[in-house]
């Protein structure tokens, strides 16, 4: 186990190591599809980790809820004949002592568990002095104190191999993905704990496979340390997630497509050029940052016209101004509507807390 992760960027996420590729079938369902999967997924030679489904938390009773105990021995056999190692879901005690005594390498928190801290402590309590690799996933709502709470109760347990996995988030409203990626919250992530390694699991983000390489992609570009895919030998007949699995030799088609990069380079002329570049971007925020500063004074003048006069703080007609001709203006400067409309959004609230501390501050 060590010495597979020793190869990856897993074990020292700023090194320039290949990433951690983590495959298998949603769910463990016979004996036959887990030896299978895991012998033809060997023979890609790009997975390093074995993964299936023993638990599976459905959203609604009646679906197929993961085949237990009884697949772990699969799992153990397919371990012995690749040499990969193992990586189950957990999401209660009995689940990791089951895990553990089954020889399983590494172990997952899943969305629905890291939504709840009290699972996720009951996992952490079980974890005490064990000697074990721990992923886990963002919960299912955009709740960035949520994730980093798992992994402060993971860490508190004693576990120091700690990992991530973003496999997106709900939202209500969203058509293209089965979880909206929302990437800026996993960076945001890496940015407070850079120490903790993160994969993306294309898979959950997509829901379908015909995207996964894209959302692969923008996930090696975003510079994380693996992925995790799901794969199975008859993707279309799978008992759970059948849309976004894909065979294991489709599964390397796909590796093979990406196009892996790096995040550091020594190459002298590059690193002359971005710094000037870099040196653009941050006196183009400079002056961002003032004009921002300047129109939230003009906001304010504005709120205390509106005090004296009795107004009220909103004007909705004026407001729906703002975001057309924003729109407008944008899109012909090649900005998406979706940044414009979190752009103003943005401005706007800060705009009418100003104006409310003007208009009350004599209170």
């Amino acid at each position: 186990m060590e010495q597979i992760l020793a190869k990856t960027k897993f074990s020292d996420p700023t090194s320039d190591k290949k990433p951690l590729i983590i495959s298998g079938p949603c769910s463990a369902e016979t004996e036959e599809q887990v030896l299978d999967t895991a012998l033809r997924l060997a023979k890609t030679g790009k997975v390093d980790v074995l993964r299936a489904g023993i638990w599976k938390p459905r959203t609604r009773p009646g679906s197929f809820e993961g085949i237990g105990v009884t697949g772990l021995p699969w799992l153990q056999k397919a371990k012995e004949l690749t040499g990969l190692p193992l990586a189950v879901e957990v999401a209660t005690a009995k689940q990791v002592e089951e895990a553990l005594a089954h020889n399983v390498d590494i172990l997952w928190i899943g969305a629905r568990t890291t939504v709840n801290p009290f699972s996720v402590q009951e996992v952490a309590d079980a974890l005490k002095g064990v000697d074990t690799t721990v992923l886990i996933k963002n919960p299912i709502n955009p709740d960035l104190e949520l994730w980093i709470g798992a992994v402060e109760r993971v860490r508190n347990a004693g576990i120091t191999k700690i990992g991530l996995i973003h496999r997106g988030f709900s939202s209500y409203g969203n058509t293209e993905y089965r979880n909206a990626p929302m990437w800026h919250l996993p960076i945001e992530m890496k940015r407070r704990m850079p120490e903790l390694p993160i994969i993306c699991d294309p898979s959950h983000i997509g829901g379908r496979r015909d995207i996964l390489q894209d959302i692969a992609q923008e996930a090696v570009d975003l510079d994380y340390d693996g992925l995790m895919l799901e794969s199975h030998i008859d993707p279309d007949k799978a008992w759970s997630d059948a849309k976004q699995q894909v065979t294991p030799e489709r599964l390397a088609e796909i590796l093979d497509g990406i196009t892996w990069r790096h995040e550091h380079t020594d190459k002298k002329e590059f690193n002359s050029a971005l710094d000037k570049l870099r040196g653009q971007i941050n006196q183009l925020d400079d002056e961002i940052l003032l004009l921002l500063g300047n129109r939230m004074k003009v906001a304010e003048k504005i709120g205390l016209y509106k005090k004296e006069n009795n107004v009220t703080i909103l004007q909705t007609n004026r407001w729906n101004e703002i975001l057309e001709r924003g729109i407008a203006k944008g899109e012909k400067l090649g900005l998406t509507k979706d940044f414009i409309l979190k752009y103003f959004d943005a401005v706007h609230l800060e705009s009418i807390n100003r104006q409310n501390r003007v208009m009350n501050e004599d209170k």
